[in-house]
């Protein structure tokens, strides 16, 4: 089959949760499938990126991009200018003439057009002569619903609340446009279903790479270390993280002097940072060459996301390493999982800090759940698998 999949950037550094699934799902697309990548690229990739891209496509077309700089007069020139349409921003930076073109010229020799991440949405034209799939890593307008719910100042709220409705409205257009809508998670099909009235949607697992995420003989757990892996540049994360750092994290030192807290992951803000400062059991390392060594000594993982959408990547990361796991409902939410059975899940700071001093000082405890959890896995997630259902559910009976 040939498929062409279009996405807004290159996969190296493949280093957040969307990049992953992408990154693993075309690795096994591509040894049985003639795949085209073609993409938006605004020269923030790593150096290598596009030869890289042989490892997860045959061909890769990349289309040069340059919206304004975040911080910049003209990234706020043109939040300004947004203001006044009916396409919310994180969307409309994406708008690209250039894009469309191509889009719709390679099309036509393609016989599965996947469109990845509703961003890309924008420069697909109707009437495509190849059957178009939107790949969705999460419901779009829940994520800026809890943006706007989250408590903040009320200038901020208020236009939280305002992106959150216009990408509400246009996630539901976009998505009854697509021949076919594939989601990450049963409970995000559901939202599909009965929010936007899409009646052609289906969901696929979320995988992950066993052979990479694999314990390593001999390691030994910290007794009181707590990390968290993730995105700092990643608003869920960030939000999330430093929730957990001043709400949660001083609820668990009082409990356990000694407990240290590490945040992984590229960008921190400087509010994060600034929390950090004023702690000195809190380290943020910023980019890091391989998150495996954190999970491993770790004696716990923490996910204490409360706007995230989608399934994610990072739980299934840690539960293939052996990492027992504290997370929110929201922060485990679409993944089969059970509380109690794979991890332990708690929403407000005296239940999460109640759940962490409980398994610091249970350690076996702790080692049971992580166990049940990394046996999970390698029962359910290979991305082979994964792949070879995303392409099922993308033809629903056409040849593949």
């Amino acid at each position: 089959m040939r498929i062409l999949w279009i996405k807004t950037e290159l996969l190296h550094p493949v280093d957040k949760g969307g990049k992953i699934r992408t990154y693993q799902m075309l690795r096994a697309l591509a040894r049985h499938h003639q795949v085209t990548y073609l993409c938006l690229d605004d020269g923030s990739a790593a150096p290598d990126a596009l030869a890289r891209s042989r490892e997860y496509a045959q061909e890769t077309v990349t289309v040069p991009f340059a919206p304004p700089a975040k911080g910049s007069l003209g990234f706020y020139g043109a939040l300004a200018a947004n203001l006044f349409s009916p396409v919310p921003y994180a969307l409309e930076r994406y708008k690209s003439a250039a894009l469309k073109s191509q889009i719709t010229a390679r099309a036509a020799n393609a016989d599965l057009v996947v469109c990845d991440f509703l961003m890309p949405t924008i420069n697909v034209v109707d009437g495509l002569p190849s059957q178009v799939v939107l790949f969705q890593h999460n419901v779009e307008a829940v994520i800026w619903k809890r943006h706007a719910t989250v408590p903040q100042n009320p200038l901020r709220r208020t236009y939280m609340t305002l992106q959150w409705r216009r990408m509400e409205r246009f996630e539901a257009s976009e998505c009854r446009r697509f021949a076919h809508v594939v989601a990450v998670s049963e409970s995000d099909a559901q939202v599909f279903r009965q929010q936007y009235g899409i009646q052609s949607v289906s969901d696929v697992p979320t995988g992950v790479d066993l052979d990479y995420f694999t314990p390593t003989p001999g390691s030994r757990r910290a007794t009181a270390e707590l990390v968290f892996v993730g995105s700092m540049d990643w608003m869920p994360n960030d939000e999330g993280i430093r929730w957990f750092a001043s709400d949660v994290f001083r609820l668990v030192q009082q409990r356990v002097p000694g407990a240290r807290l590490t945040v992984v992951g590229r960008s921190p803000s400087a509010a994060m940072r600034a929390l950090a400062k004023g702690n000195p059991n809190i380290e943020v390392t910023g980019t890091v060459p391989d998150v495996r060594p954190y999970l491993e000594r770790a004696a716990l993982s923490v996910v204490p996301l409360r706007i995230a959408g989608g399934t994610r990547l990072k739980i299934y990361e840690a539960m293939a390493l052996g990492a027992p796991i504290v997370s929110t409902t929201i922060g485990a939410e679409g993944l089969p999982v059970q509380d109690g059975e794979h991890l332990r899940l708690a929403d407000s700071p005296e239940a999460q800090a109640a759940a962490i001093v409980d398994l610091l000082q249970r350690p076996d405890e702790a080692q049971r759940l992580a166990a049940r959890a990394r046996h999970y896995v390698e029962q359910h997630c290979s991305w082979e698998a994964v792949a070879t259902q995303f392409i099922s559910q993308c033809t629903k009976g056409k040849v593949a």
